[in-house]
């Protein structure tokens, strides 16, 4: 299968799923299944892996693409114009697919009020320091949401300076926590647990996923941080019937 189902109680309804580099088109470092436009990859291989996986997950739509910038910005999907540049979208529409393209940054997908309304976000570090789980929850306007954190880099290859540490921790000092030296001004950092510290500041108590590595396991994820720039994307999708 090309496609992770999330291991993620969803209502009766709601789909989700982050798709996989196997089982399309593209060829080389962009191998196989890539459907992100921006990164040089063949059009023509884009445009066969999008169908790929419209088939594949039989949705009911195109997926809403963003223009991904690392920010806070956050659409209404079933509302886009084209092309929008923001790093989250929402629906409280059936059949409007939010999606996000990833290649180590954390997709984050979002289930508020038993499936009235969904979103997806990309949180790198910067946009998840700058705020884009909670611009995500704001605009979702929910009583209670649940959460699936998708693929991303483990804490085990996350190296950052000590910029990105103080960043979190200045927002708050329980960030400290995701953080472990391994030299001057060096520190591996876990995504994951940033995430789910911010997560629960905003009250939101139902967390899964979170047990990933874009970066080891090569068969199965892009990634940026270990190909460089020539890589593709994987794909994480929420829509509702």
């Amino acid at each position: 299968m090309n496609w992770i189902k999330p291991d993620w109680p969803l209502p009766e309804g709601v789909h989700a799923a982050t798709t996989l580099r196997g089982g399309g088109a593209s060829s080389g470092a962009y191998a196989s299944l890539n459907p992100a436009a921006h990164v040089d990859d063949d059009p023509d291989h884009v445009e066969t892996n999008r169908k790929i996986i419209r088939d594949m997950l039989q949705l009911p739509a195109e997926p809403v693409w963003l223009q991904q910038v690392h920010g806070t910005r956050v659409i209404k999907a079933d509302q886009a114009q084209g092309l929008e540049q923001a790093d989250a979208s929402f629906t409280d529409q059936p059949g409007t697919v939010c999606a996000v393209l990833t290649a180590d940054c954390l997709p984050v997908l979002f289930c508020g009020d038993h499936g009235g309304v969904i979103a997806a976000a990309h949180a790198g570090w910067r946009g998840l320091q700058a705020g884009v789980i909670e611009r995500t929850l704001s605009a979702m306007s929910c009583q209670k949401v649940s959460v699936w954190l998708g693929p991303a880099i483990g804490p085990e290859h996350f190296e950052v300076g000590e910029d990105v540490r103080e960043a979190f921790v200045a927002d708050n000092a329980k960030a400290a926590e995701a953080f472990k030296a391994t030299g001057p001004g060096k520190w591996l950092a876990d995504i994951y647990h940033l995430a789910r510290l911010q997560l629960a500041e905003l009250g939101v108590e139902q967390i899964h996923g979170g047990a990933y590595c874009t970066v080891s396991d090569a068969q199965r994820f892009y990634s940026y941080r270990r190909d460089g720039a020539t890589t593709g994307r994987m794909a994480s999708l929420i829509w509702r019937d």
